[in-house]
């Protein structure tokens, strides 16, 4: 996968990962049980599991009562589980195991949506929270890395773990340039993508289909919210086309 020449005045979708590429709840929870378990901090409901799905994995930990001195050790023991141990059954091969990130898949008419999209013109890529080197093999294993024009995702630090710094960072990999004509859209499925959008100056598409509670992208700023996968891309030729 390579970036293409630089030409200006493009139209850019930025892409979240989990929740709008990707269903990726199984693998994200799973793993975060077995950090939360070998910790020992009690597990929660089954709602609020759901909410780790987005954010950094430590903001996800410290607001489920992870003690400070422990969580450089619960993100580790996470990780693990979820980048290298093969524990996990395999959503697409039952009965073979994978590490969490692979327990996963890709929804329902994504890689037309994204075809189309191309075709049409508009240079496609992903920006996650995941931490990059995550979401790199991700993208391979499910053949979204010949979809997309870049794959930006967190650092291994805490120096880019929010949304708004991944796509500062994309914008710097991708040699955005406002000035010269490129406009830019969010898309994705929690607040943290509308606001992350917000604080970089972009609109962001809400994807209904994701992990979002109910009026969670209406009260963040989203412009619009669509209801199912196969609205993507009229939904992204109109934005640009306003």
């Amino acid at each position: 996968m390579a970036l293409s020449p630089i030409t200006h005045q493009r139209r850019i979708v930025l892409l979240d990962l989990d929740g709008t590429l990707t269903k990726s709840d199984p693998g994200i929870i799973a793993s975060a049980r077995k950090a939360m378990q070998r910790i020992g901090v009690p597990v929660p409901d089954m709602a609020e599991m759901r909410r780790f799905i987005g954010p950094a994995i430590s903001e996800s930990m410290r607001r489920n009562n992870v003690p400070e001195d422990r969580l450089d050790e619960a993100v580790a023991i996470y990780r693990r589980y979820y980048s290298d141990e093969a524990v996990f059954e395999d959503p697409l091969h039952p009965g073979h195991k994978v590490p969490g990130c692979l327990a996963n898949s890709v929804y329902p008419g994504i890689p037309e949506q994204l075809r189309r999209l191309r075709e049409q013109g508009f240079v496609l890529a992903v920006a996650t929270c995941k931490p990059e080197y995550q979401a790199r093999p991700i993208c391979e294993h499910f053949g979204l890395d010949r979809l997309v024009d870049g794959i930006y995702g967190a650092s291994r630090d805490s120096s880019r773990i929010t949304k708004d710094r991944v796509i500062s960072y994309a914008f710097d990999m991708m040699s955005f340039d406002k000035a010269s004509g490129d406009r830019a859209l969010m898309v994705g499925d929690r607040w943290t993508d509308a606001d992350g959008a917000r604080l970089c100056g972009l609109d962001c598409l809400g994807c209904g289909w994701g992990y979002a509670e109910s009026g969670e992208l209406h009260d963040h700023g989203a412009y619009r919210i669509i209801a199912g996968v196969n609205e993507l891309s009229a939904a992204v030729s109109e934005y640009f086309r306003s």
